[in-house]
């Protein structure tokens, strides 16, 4: 505890990160660029909050709640970055003259459009200050002097990130390749989406590991056999809800359809196996914002489940 005065008590702590909460969607635009991976964006947004409430108890005044959660945010991201040793040195070079107000040049606009439409994976090529900079900025319509402040450098030395990094994303994009072909499901994944399509809850309570663990993004993880049953308890209200097999990140996950008729996912989910059964699941239903930016592509076989194959 703080010895400059009494802490934030706890129902303002509550009622200050409810009133956060709002900022999730662009903390995750924010986080899940610098990442490179939509998944590990949501992971640091969920670790920034679970810290900005421990911190909160330390507190004797209310911060200003969106710089503070960026920087918090940003630190965590850093930290994780780090320890992938993925970050890469770049020297700060002289300034280039970048205009910073509401009637920005056609140039301008483009750029920012460009970084915008952009996938998230390209980002992590760029070095992290350039990153950073290019996500508030162009991404995110943050001012100049406001990420100077969240990244402590000068504005002068966020115009030259600014610069070199529009010009490294403009090469990058220029040398993409196309999303990969659709790849065809795992048995593991098939027989999963299978039974929850035919609505056979008890082989799917089947499949769990006695120490599964789910975790929902908002909600109290659930843990042990049980406990995750539920999981299929809520599911089966929905007699619409159609998953199939996707692909993203490298990663099998199962694209969540609520009604068949959609054309796009409404969000995913994934799971991890050991041993033929299932020991983590990460459902992202709450979380819808992540989808908005994840590069699903279905599985090559996602037709016979029921779906057409339209969407990529």
């Amino acid at each position: 505890m703080s010895d400059g005065g009494p802490a934030v008590d706890r129902d303002r702590q509550e009622g200050l990160l409810a009133l956060a909460a709002a900022l999730r969607p662009e903390l995750h635009r924010y986080c899940s660029r610098l990442m490179g991976s939509v998944i590990d964006g949501e992971d640091v947004v969920q670790d920034t909050f679970a810290r900005a409430f421990v911190a909160l108890d330390e507190l004797c005044e209310v911060p200003q709640l969106r710089p503070w959660l960026f920087r918090i945010a940003h630190n965590r991201a850093l930290d994780l970055l780090r320890s992938r040793a993925i970050r890469v040195a770049e020297p700060i070079e002289a300034a280039l003259e970048i205009v910073d107000d509401a009637k920005a040049d056609p140039m301008e606009a483009l750029m920012r459009r460009e970084a915008v439409e952009t996938a998230v994976s390209r980002f992590a090529e760029l070095p992290i200050l350039q990153r950073s900079v290019i996500i508030l900025k162009d991404v995110l319509d943050e001012p100049l002097a406001g990420i100077s402040g969240l990244l402590d450098i000068t504005v002068d030395a966020v115009k030259g990130h600014l610069a070199r990094g529009r010009a490294r994303l403009r090469e990058i994009n220029a040398n993409a390749t196309a999303l990969p072909d659709a790849r065809i499901a795992s048995a593991a994944v098939v027989r999963y989406v299978t039974l929850f399509n035919q609505r056979d809850w008890d082989g799917l309570r089947a499949l769990l590991a006695d120490d599964v663990k789910l975790h929902q993004s908002l909600h109290p993880p659930r843990s042990g056999a049980a406990d995750v049953g539920m999981f299929f308890t809520i599911y089966a209200r929905s007699d619409r809800l159609w998953l199939t097999p996707a692909w993203l990140e490298d990663r099998e996950v199962i694209a969540v359809f609520e009604d068949p008729a959609n054309p796009t996912p409404d969000y995913f989910m994934w799971l991890e196996w050991r041993e033929g059964r299932i020991s983590f699941i990460r459902d992202y239903r709450y979380v819808r914002y992540v989808t908005d930016d994840a590069e699903l592509v279905l599985a090559k076989d996602a037709g016979s489940f029921g779906r057409g194959t339209g969407y990529r």
